[in-house]
C-alpha cells in the first residue's frame, strides 16, 4: 500500500495528522507493506519572515483577524497538538516561507531521508521556534539527518529541485487539494484533515481488502467527525 501525503511544514495540522497516521500504522498488522510518502504543499507561497513581529501579529495582519482570535485558535490548536505527545510554542513560532526547506525535503527523499527531513523540520519549526526560510538553518537541520552540508547548500543556492515542488502543488491542484494534511491511499482513496486515529484504523483496514475493487479516488472522510485541515485561508476545525 502506498501512503502519499501533501503537506507543509508550517502547517500545524499537518504535524498533528502525521502522528495519528503513524500511531495507526504501528498497529496496522500490515504495517511492513505501507509505504508512506510525503508531498510538497505551500499554504502561502508569498510568506515572508518580519523581523521585529512574531507570529501572531504576522497572522494577524496577513489574514485580517483580530489578534486575541488568532491567539485563540492556536492556543485550541496547541492543546490538540499535545494529545498526540506534540509541543507548539505560538509564542516563538517564526513565520516563514517553506519552499526552499521543500527543496532540501526532495533532495533527502532521493536520499532515502525524506521521513527522517520531514519529522526534523516539523519538530524544528512548531517546537523549537526554527526559521524555515533560512539557509544556515536548512543546513545545520539536514546535516543532522545526515545529509551531506556541502551538497544541501548547493542546492539552496541553487534553483535544483524547485520543479519537483512545484509539480507536487500542480497534482495536488489537480486532484482537487483544498487544504492540508491530505492523504492519497493507493492514488484511489483520499482522506483530507488530520482525522482522529481511529479513522485512520478503519481506511487502512477498508483500503487493504478493498482497493482493488474502487477504480476512482474517493473520499473516506466519516460523515460526521471532526476534521481538522488548514488551507491558505488558515487553520479550521470543523464538527
Amino acid at each position: 500500500m502506498k501512503i502519499e501525503v501533501w503537506s507543509d511544514f508550517v502547517c500545524p495540522f499537518c504535524y498533528i495528522g502525521k502522528r495519528r497516521l503513524e500511531h495507526a500504522l504501528d498497529n496496522f498488522e500490515n504495517k511492513e507493506k505501507v509505504v508512506v510518502e510525503y508531498k510538497s504543499y505551500q499554504l502561502d507561497p508569498n510568506a515572508k519572515h518580519i523581523p521585529g513581529k512574531d507570529f501572531y501579529e504576522t497572522f494577524s495582519e496577513l489574514k485580517g483577524m483580530p489578534l486575541e482570535q488568532v491567539k485563540a485558535m492556536n492556543q485550541q490548536i496547541g492543546e490538540q497538538a499535545k494529545t498526540e505527545g506534540l509541543t507548539y510554542n505560538f509564542d516563538t513560532m517564526k513565520y516563514a516561507n517553506t519552499f526552499d526547506a521543500h527543496r532540501v525535503a526532495k533532495y533527502a527523499e532521493e536520499k532515502g531521508k525524506g521521513k527522517e527531513v520531514t519529522e526534523r523540520f516539523l519538530h524544528a519549526y512548531f517546537t523549537e521556534s526554527k526559521l524555515m526560510s533560512d539557509f544556515e538553518i536548512l543546513i545545520s537541520l539536514a546535516e543532522e539527518v545526515e545529509l551531506d552540508k556541502d551538497e544541501v547548500r548547493d542546492i539552496l543556492e541553487s534553483n535544483r529541485y524547485a520543479k519537483a515542488v512545484r509539480e507536487d502543488i500542480n497534482v495536488a491542484r489537480q486532484i482537487g487539494v483544498q487544504g492540508v494534511p491530505f492523504f492519497v491511499f493507493n492514488e484511489k482513496y483520499a482522506v483530507s484533515g488530520a482525522q482522529p486515529e481511529e479513522v485512520f484504523t478503519q481506511v487502512l483496514s477498508k483500503v487493504w481488502e478493498e482497493e482493488s475493487k474502487k477504480p476512482i479516488l474517493q473520499s473516506l472522510n466519516p460523515n460526521k467527525s471532526e476534521t481538522s485541515y488548514c488551507t491558505d485561508e488558515g487553520c479550521n476545525i470543523e464538527k
